[in-house]
């Protein structure tokens, strides 16, 4: 209880409330717009965020994350265009209720079912994430290790129909990782003997171009198609209570989502869909799915909406960060010197207990937003795509040189953008490469400790217990996904996913 009422503290900070709130409504309005969403938006202030207390910028990063799951939904009803592929399913659901004109129907059985999916994620960060740190203090060197490579595993597993691509994507990305200066010798690997690259490739110039300049590009070439929105019908306050009616689907839904926020490389498509598929299956109004089921709104957006707060559970617990919104802000940790993992909780207890605080009351700030202000973001969404690009590509230069005041980051982000753009336009996932760059290292100087200490002996990977366990998982797991992708290649298709 001590710990809890240590958090409650933080909120009488002024900068974490405004961070919160503003944060939260960003979130939210960038999450209704097509082409911006958290990745993009996030990148862009990752920046701003290094000169900020460790508290409010994490708070401000995280508002954006989780009120854009929230604000996916709103072009996904009004105008049938997705504000992010998450928002896929709501879209295919919610045309029929705007078909019958009960679109405040649809808005506020997915604004209810966002809102039970992110309040049930963040009680389960309350109440796993210190047990499961307290778990990994008993780990040493080789588990950390095991944990690294698990991370990048499952990252590959979880772009099914692309784990060729994401393969290829994420051995870039280690490569990427082992630029710079070489801890152990002091020696330099591809440097080229270029100073600005001593230091490895700076992060903020590679998130920035890989994610929101490379977007940019995307929209600056797309073509603009107007649509106007729908006129809200129905009753808006009908949803709330419906939801309630869907108990099972509702908690089901939302205790999905936690389990695969947890596990890294899941995310919220891969969980979105598995998940509605197991829905349709079980539910006996199943056949209804796809054609303006309730059940269907309530599946896509309490999945959608566990997901965020739960991938924060092996970022602080573990340290290892699970897809890229939580790789960008291992980032802010870094910068303050906050090394997430077990033993934050023992040094930092306050800025752990005011997440949990701030991410519980950020649902509410983004409800009673969204009740008041639906309408005017829903105009948000009818954006145009190349005025759309141009703001973020003046964004993106703008906070590209401010955080390090260098023309070389500039150049390095310009780099990125244009490889973002090009796998994107051949649909190749980012997110390996982000994670790739950031667990690159984690996995290698775990490696080099748990091998110094038993003098090069492989088998210290097999001989501790808790190692050994997560080694036989990890081989399982590979032959499993192996025998599926054959499958596959006879005929019987997987999943596609459009993650990032």
């Amino acid at each position: 209880m001590e710990f809890f009422l240590l958090g409650l503290q933080q909120l009488g900070d002024l900068p974490v409330v405004l961070a919160m709130v503003f944060g939260a409504i960003l979130g939210v309005i960038v999450g209704a717009i097509p082409g911006a969403g958290a990745a993009v938006t996030i990148s862009i202030l990752l920046p701003t965020t290094f000169g900020m207390e460790p508290l409010t910028g994490m708070t401000l990063l995280l508002g954006v994350y989780c009120g854009s799951a929230y604000g996916s939904a709103i072009p996904a009803i009004m105008i049938n265009t997705p504000g992010s592929p998450v928002a896929v399913l709501t879209a295919l659901e919610a045309k029929p209720f705007v078909d019958r004109g009960e679109a405040r129907r649809a808005m506020s059985l997915a604004y209810s079912a966002s809102f039970v999916g992110g309040v049930t994620a963040v009680l389960a960060l309350m109440l796993l994430t210190l047990p499961l740190a307290n778990v990994a203090k008993n780990f040493g060197s080789a588990e950390f290790a095991m944990l690294a490579l698990a991370a990048l595993v499952l990252v590959v597993v979880g772009h099914t129909g692309r784990r060729v691509e994401a393969t290829a994507a994420m051995a870039f990305g280690l490569f990427l990782a082992t630029i710079g200066i070489e801890t152990a010798f002091s020696t330099q690997r591809y440097t080229f003997g270029q100073t600005s690259l001593l230091g490895g490739i700076p992060l903020v110039p590679l998130v920035i171009g890989l994610f929101a300049m490379s977007e940019a590009l995307v929209q600056l070439t797309a073509k603009t198609v107007e649509r106007p929105p729908v006129q809200l019908g129905g009753t808006f306050f009908q949803g709330f209570g419906e939801v309630f009616r869907y108990k099972v689907t509702l908690f089901g839904s939302s205790i999905f989502g936690i389990i695969c926020g947890i596990m890294p490389g899941v995310g919220e498509f891969l969980a979105q869909q598995v998940n509605y598929v197991w829905a349709r299956k079980l539910s006996p109004d199943g056949a209804n799915f796809g054609k303006g089921a309730p059940e269907g709104i309530i599946v896509s957006e309490a999945t959608n909406n566990s997901v965020p707060p739960a991938a924060l559970i092996p970022m602080l617990a573990l340290g290892i960060p699970g897809e890229e919104l939580t790789a960008m802000m291992l980032a802010v940790f870094l910068v303050h010197n906050v090394v997430p993992g077990p033993d934050l909780f023992i040094n930092r207890p306050e800025f752990v207990a005011g997440l949990y605080w701030t991410l519980l009351l950020m649902n509410f700030v983004i409800i009673g937003f969204l009740l008041v202000a639906t309408g005017a973001i829903a105009r948000a969404a009818l954006m145009n795509k190349r005025f759309l690009g141009v703001a973020i590509l003046t964004l993106s230069l703008i906070g590209t040189y401010a955080s390090n005041y260098r023309f070389s980051d500039v150049g390095i982000a310009m780099v990125f953008a244009l490889l973002g753009y090009v796998l994107r336009s051949h649909r190749w996932p980012l997110t390996p490469i982000l994670l790739g760059v950031v667990m690159g290292p984690i996995l290698e100087g775990r490696m080099r400790q748990a091998l110094g200490g038993a003098n090069g002996d492989l088998t210290i990977f097999v001989t501790r217990p808790i190692s050994a366990v997560m080694v036989l998982a990890l081989v399982a797991l590979i032959v499993f996904s192996f025998r599926g992708w054959l499958k596959s290649l006879g005929g019987k298709p997987g999943w596609q996913s459009n993650d990032y």
